[in-house]
């Protein structure tokens, strides 16, 4: 169906939404540690994989089976797997592919919180290599014989820097290497990244993906087309039977069962119901955030960061890479620290608070939170300075929006 339909009537009505038991509308919520069998023959070949079935919640649910059903079709993917939060599925997707020794090439204008997670994997002997851009040019700069996967944000979140995709991935695929996407601030509304050349999607689903800011989740999306080099990649080798489907495999049965980074039923279904209504947020995010950047872009003094500015050195990507949007994320530099204080103080309509892709709008200063354990260069490289500013657009009345933010912005002056 998702071929012959557009994206709202596929996410509605597409394979992931069918099959439950007894004819719900809705996955069930199996809000259960176990399960139990008839006869321990019967756990015993589940145990083995020789037999469909759940045993254990921290291994595998219906309620969260039925949510990774739902983001493999809409990623049009080969295998997903939920994990208890955005940050797991990165860790856990990084761990199945590499060891100590390996290294990674990394975009350089992450999230605060994978950037802090990339030094915890140089304890493990893991190390990264951050890339100036993310190019086919600058990653075939920076492979070398250690390089085991290259990791970015489709979007950075919030420089909001564009990753070439099929540069990168023409690049990384002719030395032997997987490329790894996390495409949370982009959604599988505006980019899907396995159909132009990724090898494996990452979503924080507590943003756009759940959309209500009620649960935290993550998800890992196998394309499942990638040739693996099981003298390259080691960390795979006991899996080299399972052929291009090896990173999944170990990843479900292996990483992601041993580490215990689950999705609770709970959260798998609030993020199910919340998906549902991706396209109709998306769509009133994308234009709430267009015209508030639009509308802070006249004002004097403030340095507006978005998409689809004309001037935007990412604005070619607009079109060609996110289906004609800039997504929900914008920033903006106010020229001081305390201007940036007062003009969040003053807004009426967005919630300070440190998430995305919420319903309502949120704003936050990162220099003094999501980045206050960073580095100076790591910082300024993801875009984040003394006096910038972060929004995440929500689905308010467009001109309330708007004036709530230039009101404050021209009452700072003062």
């Amino acid at each position: 169906m998702g071929e012959t339909c557009k994206f709202n009537t596929s996410l509605l009505h597409g394979e992931g939404s069918q099959g439950y038991g007894q004819r719900e509308i809705l996955p069930p919520i199996c809000q259960v540690s176990a399960f139990r069998y008839e006869s321990m023959e019967e756990l015993e070949k589940v145990f083995a994989h020789k037999s469909m079935g759940y045993a254990y919640t921290r291994i595998g649910n219906p309620s969260v089976a039925a949510f990774e059903r739902k983001i493999n079709e809409l990623e049009h993917g080969a295998g997903a797997v939920c994990c208890s939060s955005g940050m797991s599925a990165i860790a856990s997707a990084l761990l199945a592919v590499c060891k100590s020794g390996d290294e990674i090439i990394a975009g350089s204008g992450l999230y605060g919180g994978t950037i802090d997670l990339f030094h915890d994997l140089e304890k493990l002997g893991i190390h990264t290599v951050f890339a100036g851009g993310m190019t086919g040019d600058a990653i075939s700069a920076l492979i070398t014989d250690r390089t085991r996967v290259v990791f970015g944000e489709l979007i950075s979140n919030p420089s909001l820097a564009v990753m070439d995709i099929p540069g990168v991935a023409e690049s990384a695929h002719r030395a032997g290497i997987p490329l790894f996407v996390d495409s949370t601030t982009a959604t599988p509304f505006i980019a899907k990244p396995l159909t132009m050349g990724a090898d494996v999607v990452i979503h924080s689903t507590s943003k756009y993906i759940n959309g209500g800011g009620n649960s935290i989740g993550g998800i890992i999306i196998d394309g499942g087309r990638f040739n693996w080099d099981f003298c390259k990649h080691t960390a795979l080798e006991e899996f080299k039977k399972y052929g291009r489907m090896a990173f999944s495999v170990r990843l479900r049965t292996d990483i992601w069962e041993n580490l215990g980074g689950c999705m609770s039923p709970m959260n798998a279904y609030l993020s199910y119901v919340g998906v549902e209504t991706l396209g109709l947020r998306m769509e009133k995010i994308c234009r709430n955030a267009d015209a508030l950047a639009g509308a802070l872009d006249k004002e004097p003094d403030i340095k507006v960061n978005y998409l689809t500015l004309p001037d935007h050195p990412y604005n070619r990507y607009v079109d060609t890479v996110l289906n004609g949007y800039g997504g929900g994320i914008l920033n903006f530099r106010t020229g001081s620290k305390e201007r940036a204080f007062r003009i969040i103080n003053s807004l009426k309509y967005a919630l300070i608070a440190s998430n995305i892709g919420d319903l309502r709008t949120l704003v936050i200063h990162p220099f003094s939170t999501l980045y206050v354990r960073t580095g100076k260069e790591e910082t300024e490289a993801a875009g984040v300075y003394e006096d910038t500013v972060r929004v995440s657009v929500g689905i308010e009345d467009e001109d309330d929006l708007v004036n709530d933010f230039i009101r404050a912005v021209r009452e700072s002056r003062e």
